[in-house]
């Protein structure tokens, strides 16, 4: 079952990575044609809104893939010096926390999303509805959370995880 669990994981992630690379992609076609632009005649509308949802959604979508691939920052400086039984409680106690931290901004995001539609939500320049991309935030801190907790079951039962290349 976890072998499935860890294979979800890991292609939910993929997906979600790749998604935020598009999302990231957009937002250089979107400051170099706004540069252009602004260097002809005038610059794109909207450009400050659209990088900001593009930019949250692109570092939301990636958090599980970066967990995955222990790709981040992790601070573990004094983890070293105690006993492997108390690099794993600290381990599990630090994942545990982390799990709850981002379940409960996956939960809040979310509610925040549906407040959006049901209050009909535009932006304040271009006018679009950016539920969406609330929802989108929502789910890349679900799958964080997703991936944290498969983390915490490796760290307390001592396997090791799936290669996600």
């Amino acid at each position: 079952m976890i072998k499935y669990l860890e294979k979800t994981a890991i292609w939910i992630c993929r997906i979600l990575a790749g998604l935020a690379g598009i999302a990231l992609t957009l937002m250089i076609v979107l400051a170099c044609a706004n540069m252009l632009s602004r260097a002809i005649w005038v610059p794109v509308k909207g450009t400050f809104e659209l990088m900001g949802f593009l930019g949250a959604v692109t570092a939301a979508l990636s958090l599980g893939f970066s967990q995955l691939n222990r790709s981040h920052i992790a601070v573990g400086l004094f983890f070293r010096f105690f006993p492997k039984p108390v690099q794993t409680f600290l381990e599990a106690v630090s994942g545990g926390v982390s799990c709850l931290f981002f379940s409960f901004c996956a939960i809040e995001t979310a509610k925040w999303g549906m407040f959006l539609v049901e209050l009909g939500e535009v932006s304040e320049t271009l006018g679009i509805q950016f539920y969406p991309f609330v929802f989108a935030v929502a789910f890349g801190c679900a799958a964080m959370a997703f991936v944290l907790l498969l983390d915490i079951y490796r760290t307390l039962t001592g396997k090791e995880p799936l290669s996600p290349a």
